[in-house]
């Protein structure tokens, strides 16, 4: 058998699911199971442990089965997209993510709670828009409650959409360091309750978070420390 790349992970939990993420920071697919597999020289039993951590955190698609599946997605998709609005959006996510939040204080595990705390910093490196996403789906991969966390992936795939963006600010482009920094704020005050077993506060904190978007969104103005 050849010897191992250095650079590569060894057939580990945590060492596989960090260098499967990097991958991620750069793709949002990764290769075949088999590829990637032979590449990485891991087994293939591993690799698949490794991309349920990540698919389970929300931060790999669901495995796809075929075409017709994939096909399938993406249709339920487009139809959502076409039959909703941002206020209905956002309204959904008053009421799915706030409990999330509750259920992540009581159950999430030390590892989902350190993801959960270092996604609430957006890093340098990523774009906004992903890093808020990257913390919300942390936060119901931590709920430990996997129909709930396929709903709220579903609801984020469907207000990315850029037919349901409600204002062109919303663009990473457009996206200032004051917003991102308030945004920020906002997220370690909900990641701060959840490693605290808060579950009140936790939901409280994210309840508070997107009341202020959907305020944005429906133009009743901020008020004061709201993200802009």
């Amino acid at each position: 058998m050849a010897d191992r790349d250095p650079s590569k992970p060894d057939d580990t939990g945590d060492q596989l699911v960090d260098y499967l993420r990097g991958l991620l920071k750069t793709s949002t697919e990764l290769p075949p199971e088999r590829v990637l597999a032979e590449d990485l020289k891991v087994s293939r039993h591993s690799l698949r442990k490794a991309l349920k951590v990540l698919r389970d955190s929300g931060e790999l698609n669901p495995a796809k089965t075929g075409r017709r599946a994939s096909s399938e997605v993406s249709t339920t998709s487009t139809r959502l997209v076409q039959s909703t609005n941002p206020l209905e959006v956002m309204e959904m996510r008053l009421m799915i993510e706030p409990p999330l939040a509750r259920l992540a204080a009581l159950r999430a595990s030390p590892d989902e709670i350190a993801r959960i705390l270092q996604t609430a910093r957006t890093p340098t490196e990523v774009s906004p828009a992903q890093a808020d996403q990257d913390f919300h789906r942390a936060v119901a991969a931590g709920s430990r409650n996997s129909l709930a966390s396929e709903l709220h992936i579903l609801l984020h795939r469907v207000q990315n959409d850029a037919r349901l963006r409600f204002t062109d600010s919303d663009s990473d482009e457009n996206t200032t360091v004051e917003r991102v920094r308030a945004r920020d704020i906002e997220h370690q005050k909900i990641a701060e309750a959840i490693a605290g077993r808060d579950p009140l506060e936790a939901e409280r904190a994210m309840y508070d978070h997107l009341e202020r978007t959907q305020r944005k969104l429906m133009g009743l103005g901020m008020r004061p420390g709201d993200a802009a």
